[in-house]
């Protein structure tokens, strides 16, 4: 029964702790931002000063004061509250990107490892071919044929983000798979699903997290252009995309604050997620080894 149990035992105890204490500063101040916009994104209602899209014509472009602590966007909308309310679907976008393309690339990717043979080839095969798809032009493609808009720009970059998960799972589920552990399971009788679910997933767990945390960033910049564009997000809503576009008027005209702002959220955000992904993918290692 050791046999059965240990390698499932010693991942789990990792991922509880992922060794974050082991990351140094740059993993804290990383953590440290995602948790702080999270927060401002769950809270918006309560700290936002404003209402994000009350208009008044005659605070166009208006200076920070105390009435706009940032400043106003060109119709005289609070760009403090705008920024604030706009962190809900500038991270509740990716979160649904990256939550769906793991669910279908991680279901693949198990069965394709467990099964072996043609199926493995063939679910292989269907994750090159989308990786072939660059998400944005996928988002462009499905926004001219079913509208723009935020949730088909997340059904988009989904569909394209599901090899990125599949193709790195799939290479270590057969790994996995063909480790002593499960062909002891199996003599013993556990049923398939019994091994998948409780012994194969939970020592993929540590990397499916990782790459989740490192695909995070990158699926925020995809919807961010596409709000950009005018694709994603649409008006009067806040998002910090659609910001850094309707902001590109006011630079010329010397008033710079509202696409500044939006865009150094989105980079710093992204810097943040991005490098605490690396840095949990970097010790995934020590689970495979």
């Amino acid at each position: 029964m050791t046999t059965t149990t240990e390698p499932t035992l010693a991942v789990r105890r990792r991922l509880l702790h992922i060794r974050m204490p082991r990351s140094g500063l740059v993993g804290w101040v990383a953590a440290t931002v995602i948790v702080l916009a999270t927060l401002v994104a769950i809270f918006a209602p309560l700290i936002a000063p404003q209402d994000p899209n009350s208009s008044a014509l005659l605070d166009s472009y208006a200076d920070p004061s105390a009435d706009h602590l940032l400043g106003a966007d060109a119709l005289g909308r609070d760009i403090l509250s705008r920024l604030i309310w706009g962190a809900r679907p500038a991270l509740l976008g990716p979160l649904c990107v990256i939550v769906s393309a793991t669910v279908v690339g991680v279901v693949f990717a198990i069965v394709a490892a467990w099964k072996g043979g043609w199926v493995n080839t063939a679910i292989n095969a269907v994750f090159n071919v989308l990786f072939s798809f660059p998400a944005v032009l996928l988002a462009i493609l499905a926004a001219t044929v079913l509208g723009a808009g935020l949730l088909t720009s997340v059904a988009a970059i989904s569909f394209a983000y599901i090899p990125y998960f599949g193709r790195i799972i799939r290479s270590e589920g057969l790994r996995q798979r063909s480790l002593p552990y499960v062909s002891a399971l199996e003599i013993q009788g556990v049923s398939s699903w019994r091994i998948c679910v409780g012994h194969l997933l939970p020592n993929l767990a540590p990397l499916i997290l990782a790459q989740m945390t490192a695909s995070f960033g990158y699926a925020m910049v995809d919807l961010a252009a596409l709000s950009y564009l005018g694709l994603g997000a649409q008006p009067p809503a806040a998002d910090w995309g659609q910001m850094v576009g309707t902001g590109q008027a006011g630079i010329v005209n010397g008033h710079p604050a509202e696409s500044l702002y939006a865009g150094a959220l989105i980079l710093i955000v992204v810097i943040a997620f991005t490098t605490l992904g690396d840095q949990m993918v970097s010790r995934t290692g020590d689970v495979r080894e």
